[in-house]
């Protein structure tokens, strides 16, 4: 299940048909039972599978059919939860806010099956799909923990199982959403990185954290102390604005750059896409040395890079001034003063 180059992914939620919401409201209703219920979530996800595969996609996602709403549907699958009412997300877009009555933790697996039958349908890897801890606390009403430090960190443990679980299961990446974790960075973004320490501790796969809208500079760049291996940040929404935030401090993960605008509900073409990557500002970016250098890190560029001067052209490697430092799987730095043709080899 390698990847290419620099593979394309989603970040994981996909539209219902509008068959499935008339049968989940059904279900509501007791009008329809779970099995009748489940048969047609399994359809959606295998069309949506379908799609993905037909569209090229590399990293594949189940489309999440069978949730209602992100943090609503681990309340209904963990302990300590029950559902007080609807709350205003934004727009008109309203949402079931959990309540924290007692000790939370898993009964089962939460999304493990899903992922099993997700993968099953295509020889592309698949990701599981997980809310944080942090966003499922912040979207819940505590009325159990006497802190909210204890209910976030006891989330990171339930989640932690799930990921240890999804693992185990076969799943090479799994992504950990944490929407809510700039609501209130100047009060407890440590709790944050605390809680993904424990959520990601010991974990092989390959990890990453998508985190959108809000006001992400204000968690830049504390955000990189997050123990994951990528940041899936949705930079279309303000036309690529938070580049310039990186100019505050190198980017050190792996990004995933979101190239579609996820509040529209008009499907771009892929021209419109391709045509809003501004290339210009990527190359701007200075590093913080005082020249030019793209410092948005992809660990397969990177590998690609090393394997170009390795094998390619190994006599660079005796070049006075150049140096490579390696820094686990990525290229480190080649000093400033190294060039190569009239193009200047810089960090990565």
């Amino acid at each position: 299940m390698s990847l290419p180059l620099l593979p394309t992914t989603a970040v994981g939620s996909y539209p219902k048909p509008a068959s499935l919401i008339e049968a989940r409201r059904k279900f509501a209703r007791k009008h329809l039972s779970k099995d009748e219920l489940t048969e047609l979530e399994r359809r959606a996800t295998r069309e949506w599978i379908q799609i993905q595969e037909d569209a090229g996609m590399d990293l594949l996602v189940d489309g999440e059919q069978y949730r209602g709403d992100m943090v609503a549907y681990f309340a209904d699958e963990m302990e300590g939860f029950a559902i007080a009412g609807l709350v205003r997300s934004y727009g008109n877009r309203y949402y079931p806010k959990p309540v924290v009555v007692g000790p939370v933790g898993r009964r089962h697996p939460v999304t493990v099956e899903w992922f099993k039958y997700a993968q099953s349908l295509t020889s592309r890897p698949v990701k599981g799909m997980l809310t944080g801890p942090y966003t499922i606390a912040e979207w819940s009403f505590n009325e159990h923990y006497p802190t909210r430090r204890e209910l976030v960190l006891e989330l990171a443990r339930a989640i932690h199982q799930e990921v240890r679980d999804l693992q185990h299961a076969g799943a090479k990446y799994i992504q950990i959403d944490e929407p809510a974790i700039h609501t209130r960075p100047e009060e407890d973004f440590a709790l944050a990185v605390e809680a993904m320490d424990i959520v990601t501790d010991g974990v092989s796969a390959y990890t990453v954290s998508h985190i959108c809208y809000g006001d992400v500079p204000k968690i830049y760049p504390a955000m990189l102390k997050l123990a994951v291996n990528q940041l899936d940040l949705a930079l279309k929404n303000e036309e690529f604005a938070l580049l310039e935030t990186f100019k505050k401090a190198p980017f050190t993960k792996d990004i995933g750059l979101g190239v579609v605008d996820a509040h529209s509900h008009r499907v771009e073409s892929v021209e419109e896409i391709a045509e809003g990557i501004p290339d210009s500002r990527l190359r701007r970016i200075d590093s913080p040395e005082g020249h030019d250098a793209f410092l948005l890190q992809f660990e397969q560029v990177n590998r690609h890079i090393l394997e170009f001067f390795r094998e390619i052209l190994p006599d660079i490697m005796s070049v006075p001034g150049v140096e490579i430092n390696l820094m686990g799987d990525h290229v480190g730095q080649v000093t400033k003063d190294s060039t190569f043709g009239e193009a200047e080899i810089t960090a990565w």
